[in-house]
């Protein structure tokens, strides 16, 4: 069973992005060594646009962020000298702004209109309760 995504972001400037993303987004992550760090999320989601009539081109990727308060997070973001692209924006599916990471990484940062449904619970597998001593030693 599929249990999360996993991204990249491919950069010339990869160290400093990781510094980005580890010292001013604060993303928590776990260090696989050598430098290599893997940012870990709570959340996630996956969107699929259509290309037709659009500047990008079909089997191109895209990252955006999400957050609850987008002004609040725009703030706290600047706060820790993240510069931002744009103004935040009223689309259909949410408010919108955009950050320019190192080596000319581009995410959207966004704060949805929608409601995510909450993931179904996993079972808990049944467990056996424990033989009594008395049982085991009268079978014998």
């Amino acid at each position: 069973m599929i249990k999360g995504m996993h991204g990249l972001f491919y950069s010339s400037q990869a160290e400093e992005l990781r510094a980005f993303i580890r010292d001013k987004l604060k993303l928590p992550y776990t260090d696989t060594g050598g430098g290599w760090l893997i940012f870990d999320l709570q959340e996630g989601d996956l969107g699929v646009h259509p290309t037709e009539g659009k500047d990008s081109l079909s089997g191109s990727h895209d990252i955006s962020f999400y957050t609850d308060d987008i002004e609040g997070t725009v703030a706290e973001l600047r706060g820790r000298g993240v510069v931002f692209d744009d103004s935040i924006a009223d689309r259909v599916y949410g408010l919108v702004t955009h950050f320019t990471m190192p080596g000319g990484v581009k995410v959207q940062l966004y704060q949805p209109n929608y409601r995510k449904k909450p993931l179904p619970k996993p079972r808990a597998k049944a467990r056996r309760a424990p033989r009594s001593k008395a049982l085991v030693r009268k079978r014998k």
